[in-house]
């Protein structure tokens, strides 16, 4: 069986967040055995999983993205502004989508792991995000 949820995520500020939450807030009576797929509908943000604990986890990540892929590099795409090309790369580095296992009726994440969105532009606006389970 198949179960499909579309969740509209409010807007974030540029940046990291976890959203684990988030996602948990939306699932209800999830199977024994499955997998939940995370997809974003978006060309300028990504989802990930990574250190939930630790804050700086986050800052590093924007600040080595930063140096990757800079804003004041000679982009043909530039016309909805500086943050706009460096995120669609951004998001293709990172992904679209994330796959967990469910295990006993709950997402089956390491101790240390969350669920990220991962922002991009520095005014994206609220993201929507397709929720898969697969039992």
């Amino acid at each position: 069986m198949v179960e499909q949820i579309e969740v509209q995520l409010p807007p974030y500020n540029r940046g990291f967040h976890l959203i684990t939450e988030e996602i948990s807030k939306n699932l209800s009576n999830l199977p024994d055995k499955g997998i939940l797929n995370i997809f974003i509908k978006h060309t300028s943000a990504a989802i990930a999983i990574n250190e939930n604990a630790d804050y700086t986890v986050r800052t590093d990540f924007e600040s080595f993205l930063s140096k990757l892929i800079p804003e004041n590099f000679n982009y043909a795409h530039d016309f909805e502004g500086l943050d706009d090309m460096p995120a669609h790369l951004k998001t293709s580095i990172i992904g679209q989508f994330v796959s967990i296992p469910i295990t006993n009726h709950r997402l089956n994440l390491g101790t240390w792991q969350g669920i990220y969105l991962c922002e991009f532009r520095n005014y994206g606006g609220g993201r929507k995000i397709v929720i898969t389970i697969i039992n």
